[in-house]
Order: structure tokens, then C-alpha cells, then sequence
């Protein structure tokens, strides 16, 4: 599939860093740096403008790098781009660690994974089929 791009900044554009790489770095386009404050979030633009083909979403998602060194994670993980959407990728980035966080011009502030999709059919039905797990969830099989 072809991702096409409009780059209104002067960063590169997205690449793999490794050949099995599933996500590309995104670059944050500011020309000053952003200090967040604990706690605090902030939409961070990347001055890039994306078409995908319809059936594919660009899912934006945290660096592991930047959570585990920085406590800096994107908020809506994963943010979701629709293939109808032309405005530019935008994304939320929170500081959850305990002290100011400074991002820096060009900085690489998160990922951006390419995915299919479908669209479901939705059918209106009275009962669900039975299954052995049923309504079990969040820890229902246990810690180990």
C-alpha cells in the first residue's frame, strides 16, 4: 500500500528504523521547546498531512523509550487516523512521571503503525452463542 504524505515542517519524513520495524517515528514540528508539567498534556503538532486508501487507519502510538526513561506516553493510545481524514496528524502527549518533561524541536515523540480494517455488519440479536469462557473478564483466569 502506498501512504501518501504532505510534510509541512522540516523534519524528514516518517521511516522504519529497522527492517521489521511495524511503526514509523513521528517527529514533533515546533520551533521552541514544550515543557510539560507533571501530569500535564499537550497536543503536539507534527506538520505532516496523510491519505491513506480506505480499509487502512494510521494507529499513533507511544515510544517505549520515551514511557520508560521520561514517563512521556501518548494519551489516546492508540490515537486512530482515519483514511477520510486531511488535516494534520496531531498527537497527545501526557507526562506522567514527577518532573517537568521538555520536549525538544525535531524530537521523535511517537509512532505511527499502518493497519487494515473492516467494517462490521451490525445485527441487532436477543442472545449471544455460548461459549466456555462467557461473561468472564478483566483477571477471570488468574495471575499465573
Amino acid at each position: 500500500m502506498i501512504l501518501k504524505i504532505v510534510n509541512k515542517s522540516s523534519n524528514p519524513l516518517p521511516k522504519y528504523e529497522s527492517e521489521q520495524a511495524a511503526g514509523m517515528d513521528l517527529r514533533c514540528n515546533i520551533s521552541e521547546p514544550i515543557t510539560l508539567q507533571p501530569m500535564e498534556r499537550c497536543l503536539i503538532p507534527t506538520g505532516l498531512f496523510i491519505q491513506m486508501p480506505v480499509g487502512y487507519e494510521a494507529q499513533i502510538r507511544p515510544r517505549s523509550g520515551l514511557a520508560l526513561k521520561r514517563g512521556l506516553t501518548v494519551l489516546n493510545t492508540p490515537g486512530t487516523v482515519d483514511s477520510d481524514y486531511r488535516g494534520e496528524v496531531g498527537v497527545i502527549l501526557i507526562n506522567l512521571s514527577g518532573e517537568p518533561q521538555t520536549i525538544e524541536p525535531g524530537e521523535r515523540v511517537c509512532q505511527m503503525v499502518i493497519a487494515r480494517h473492516e467494517h462490521a455488519e451490525v445485527e441487532q440479536v436477543e442472545v449471544l452463542d455460548e461459549t466456555e469462557r462467557g461473561a468472564g473478564g478483566f483477571g477471570h483466569s488468574g495471575r499465573k
